[in-house]
């Protein structure tokens, strides 16, 4: 089938930007499976290197660029227009929390079957990655040590992220704390900033940590840093708040209600995870290749004139909210 995407970010990204790595890893395995795939997108877009057809963004309107003959259009986040001004079928994917109230196309897929709860719907595909941008090496030193080393893995100026209870834990308990995703000055022995970090620090960071502190305070759609530490071997502690309890098991990390268990659970050795069973969890689960499948399945439903939704799906919560913790 003929797949178009629109996206006016530069693609690749270098750093910052989870919504566009998930999308240049579904175009790439969307080309695998032979369908052709088309992205009007920002014009140094790195894209025809995976056999994505290119169409460079203008300044008219993006829908005027939109090639003969595409069976179908998938956009990441819903445009500021109505279902009825496509003359070919739309899906949308919502990577965010909507706002109060807010109504979403029918066909809509969520990230989440607890994000697609949140707003009235229940179609949700997972989140993959491409593990072959996440190169495992199960003799690291960080498996042959005792100490603890933990990482923080998200934009840290955001609230709902949760940094102050990361370092609030990790400063009583003498633990070190990797912190990417934001730069502050630190006067803590045990505080390290590292500011945004490309893929290649990312991957020493994740190597050298005992586990990933993800306590967030907000109904969390995905959590892609969690499915970045699985391939990396290394459990994840944190909230129940929105999809993480669909992400992580026993096997995987742990769950925590509120911040004294945190700080319980930080102060405990982190060595007893078989980080090889982590890394096949998340492959299985959560890879590239998997995601697109499941994609492939909802454009074959909406190009056959199905709604993935009957109604219109509705943010029913708060979902910006600093959650208690």
């Amino acid at each position: 089938m003929k797949i178009l995407f629109e996206h006016g970010v530069k693609i690749p990204v270098k750093k910052y930007g989870g919504t566009e790595r998930v999308l240049y890893w579904l175009m790439k395995e969307l080309v695998l499976l032979g369908h052709e795939v088309f992205l009007i997108g920002h014009p140094q877009s790195e894209v025809e290197q995976i056999g994505v057809k290119l169409i460079a963004h203008t300044f008219s309107d993006w829908r005027d660029l939109i090639p003969d003959k595409i069976d179908i259009i998938h956009l990441f986040n819903t445009p500021p227009y109505k279902e009825s001004d496509f003359k070919v079928p739309v899906m949308v994917t919502i990577h965010g929390n909507g706002k109060p109230d807010e109504t979403f196309f029918k066909n809509t897929v969520f990230l989440s079957k607890k994000h697609a709860a949140n707003h009235g719907s229940d179609q949700y595909v997972y989140n993959g990655i491409d593990f072959a941008e996440y190169p495992y090496n199960k003799n690291n030193s960080r498996y042959d040590k005792s100490w603890s080393n933990f990482l923080f893995l998200a934009k840290a100026s955001w609230k709902v992220k949760n940094l102050q209870h990361c370092m609030r834990a990790c400063k009583k308990l003498q633990k070190h704390l990797q912190i990417a995703g934001g730069w502050r000055f630190s006067l803590s022995t045990y505080i390290h900033f590292h500011g945004m970090v490309d893929s290649a620090s990312k991957l020493e960071l994740l190597s050298q940590s005992s586990a990933l502190l993800f306590p967030v305070r907000w109904h969390e759609p995905f959590g892609l840093a969690v499915i970045e530490a699985f391939s990396q071997g290394i459990p994840v502690i944190s909230s129940s708040y929105g999809s993480l309890p669909e992400l992580i098991n026993d096997k995987t990390g742990v769950i925590c209600n509120n911040y004294e268990e945190f700080e319980g659970v930080v102060g405990r050795d982190h060595n007893s995870y078989n980080p090889q069973e982590i890394r096949d969890y998340a492959k299985t689960h959560f890879s590239s290749a998997v995601m697109a499948s499941n994609y492939v399945l909802c454009y074959e439903k909406v190009i056959a004139g199905q709604l993935l939704n009957e109604q219109h799906p509705q943010t029913k919560l708060d979902l910006g909210a600093n959650l208690p913790f």
